[in-house]
């Protein structure tokens, strides 16, 4: 069992934000990620910093905790000049970095750069062809590949990633052709739930529900000769039925854990508190959680 943070880019480094990754290394945490958009919901006209900047600063600024997004996408990101990216950040932190990275959505990324919002065939099929080109960029010193969206022509990956083959990939999915992708290239899969249930769902749906991605993850590991269980498994939290609930207490989110470590969940990451939106919370209580939640679950 693990337990992460997320840590959004919503302070100036020099006004709180380098505090946040620091303390978030003393507290223990396995990881701290961050989000990778442009802009995101309700923080849209608040401020919001870009996400590889914020994790070079904060690998700098650190010197244990393991670091990455969750999730970054193909909206606005092509997989050659993210690689060069990555590597460099895998560098400056010495081998402590994990991308997470999803299809992506409908949201302000998705047309930021003024294109029309892509159908959810064309999302899925990009998605297939990032990713795998993602890692042969992240792995090999050169890469030539002709694609329908994205194309490599001697991309060069030298001197890679200090972490051997390469940096971990991450990959969100639910559906079974994203899950195929996970079981693939992956080597930690991500949920954050089922979005049918955030309104109405209840608990014991929501479990129901991550079991059966669980299922259908090793069923796409089966197809491929692959044992899920070297797979991580990460639940990216507040997007669940229980929504805040579980951080209003210790004993509130142990209880909510343990039913998720349970079920074959690896590692479980809870917002770091930000007033006055959705992921409020008491910081006491998120302290709390940190240091005493693992030993209460085990």
């Amino acid at each position: 069992m693990r337990l992460s943070t997320v840590i959004l880019p919503v302070r100036r480094w020099h006004e709180g934000g380098r505090e946040q990754w620091v303390r978030a290394q003393e507290l223990g945490f396995h990881a701290a990620y961050t989000y990778d958009h442009l802009s995101w919901r309700t923080f849209r006209d608040k401020p919001w910093f870009g996400a590889v900047p914020t994790l070079t600063a904060a690998a700098a600024a650190t010197e244990r905790i393991r670091l990455g997004t969750l999730v970054t996408s193909p909206n606005f990101r092509h997989p050659v000049t993210l690689a060069k990216d990555l590597i460099a950040l895998d560098d400056v932190s010495n081998g402590r970095v994990t991308v997470g990275i999803g299809s992506g959505g409908n949201g302000f990324d998705a047309t930021a750069l003024g294109q029309e919002p892509w159908t959810p065939r064309e999302r899925t099929e990009r998605f297939e062809e990032f990713v795998p080109l993602l890692d042969r960029l992240l792995t090999e010193p050169s890469v030539t590949r002709p694609g329908t969206y994205y194309s490599a022509d001697e991309a060069r990956g030298i001197p890679g990633s200090v972490q051997r083959p390469r940096i971990p990939i991450a990959v969100a999915a639910t559906g079974p052709r994203g899950l195929a992708v996970a079981a693939k290239h992956g080597e930690a899969w991500v949920t954050t739930g089922d979005p049918k249930l955030f309104d109405e769902g209840t608990p014991a749906q929501s479990l129901g529900a991550i079991k059966g991605q669980i299922d259908r993850l090793g069923t796409a590991c089966a197809a491929i000769g692959r044992d899920p269980g070297e797979l991580d498994k990460i639940l990216l939290t507040g997007f669940t039925p229980e929504r805040d609930h579980p951080m209003k207490s210790l004993g509130a989110f142990v209880d909510f854990a343990g039913g998720y470590f349970a079920l074959g969940i690896t590692e479980i990451a809870i917002h770091a508190p930000i007033p006055d939106s959705e992921f409020a919370a008491d910081e006491n209580v998120f302290e709390r959680i940190a240091t005493e939640a693992l030993a209460q679950l085990a």
